[in-house]
């Protein structure tokens, strides 16, 4: 297998509910106007706490003046280099391991066995791990034995050598590692999906009302009594290519035959990880929860926030991941 190391610098931001209204400007320049911009990395999800924004150093230097608004941003340089593991997501049917579950064995069980801390996130097309700066020539060392490294150099991959460079910490003996973090599965059902970079501009009205001007509101199929709803949309332009994920009664509001679409139409639910925010510096919390997944054969895209993760399984799995992943609960690493 290849591990290509993408030449992307990456920033991630929260920015409070509240405060979206200083940095929507420039937002929709980001993510409907690339042709006018620098930014290739640029990612957009909407917790029920927070919007997350990830983007590399063009995006966050050219398009987002976090001094307007100050005070309801707070801004990580944690991110800064990012693998991806080709893993075809989006073309994967639901009995092929995709997402995570593909790659927690070869890629997210080695680094946290090694304490380095990564950031998910899983798109429609592909998976991304990010690291820290500073870990990059651990990580590569951890991982040479099971990869080819790559690395992306103005759109081309060459060859890139492991310095040979360890941390000193000791691997673990091989038990089961335990879920230590609250989770929660809310009622609505997701979808990943995309569409044609084309069709962006068509509906770009209804991604920006989605994205900007729905904070704190239910869709209306929403029972006004359901209290395990939560507001949950993530949007990526990344190189082109477009990802997103809505629950479906979002997915309603767009116009027939824009989104691609499943043969089976599949729906996806959600588990939440944490029950307060999970910070940067814990190693570990991925691979929790995707071991447990790929040792039942379950596939699942993750995606990781500023404050909280969050995995997608297939619905007709819900029940058995949760009771897989309680079953694995315990009190320390």
């Amino acid at each position: 297998m290849e591990l290509h190391i993408l030449e992307h610098s990456l920033k991630v931001a929260s920015i409070a509910k509240e405060g979206i209204q200083f940095f929507t400007h420039g937002l929709i320049k980001l993510a409907f106007l690339p042709s006018k911009t620098r930014c290739k990395f640029f990612t957009l999800t909407e917790t029920p706490e927070d919007y997350t924004i990830i983007v590399d150093e063009e995006g966050f230097k050219g398009k987002l003046c976090f001094e307007k608004g100050a005070a309801c941003v707070r801004v990580s340089v944690w991110l800064r280099q990012q693998l991806n593991v080709v893993s075809g997501g989006g073309s994967s049917s639901s009995s092929q391991p995709i997402g995570v579950t593909k790659i927690a064995k070869s890629v997210i069980a080695p680094l946290a066995d090694h304490n380095i801390s990564v950031f998910m996130l899983s798109t429609y097309q592909t998976d991304f791990i990010l690291v820290r700066e500073r870990d990059l020539p651990l990580v590569m060392h951890t991982l040479s034995s099971e990869f080819t490294l790559l690395r992306v150099v103005n759109g081309e991959a060459v060859a890139a050598n492991s310095l040979g460079v360890t941390n000193g910490f000791v691997k673990p003996k091989l038990v089961q590692r335990p879920v230590i973090h609250p989770l929660s599965s809310p009622s609505n059902m997701f979808c990943v999906t995309s569409l044609d970079p084309v069709t962006l501009p068509s509906v770009a009205t209804i991604l920006m009302d989605i994205m900007f001007y729905s904070s704190g509101v239910k869709e209306s199929a929403a029972p006004s009594d359901d209290l395990e709803y939560i507001r949950f949309f993530s949007f990526s332009l990344i190189e082109g290519y477009v990802s997103l994920v809505m629950d479906e009664e979002t997915q309603k509001r767009f116009p027939l035959n824009v989104l691609f679409t499943s043969a089976s139409g599949e729906l996806w639910k959600m588990v939440r990880i944490g029950g307060q925010p999970l910070g940067f510096d814990e190693c570990g919390i991925v691979a929790q929860i995707s071991e447990s997944l790929a040792a039942a054969d379950i596939p699942a895209y993750y995606i990781s926030t500023f404050k909280f993760d969050h995995a997608l399984v297939p619905e007709e799995n819900i029940q058995s991941v949760i009771g897989a992943l309680r079953t694995n609960e315990g009190g320390g690493q």
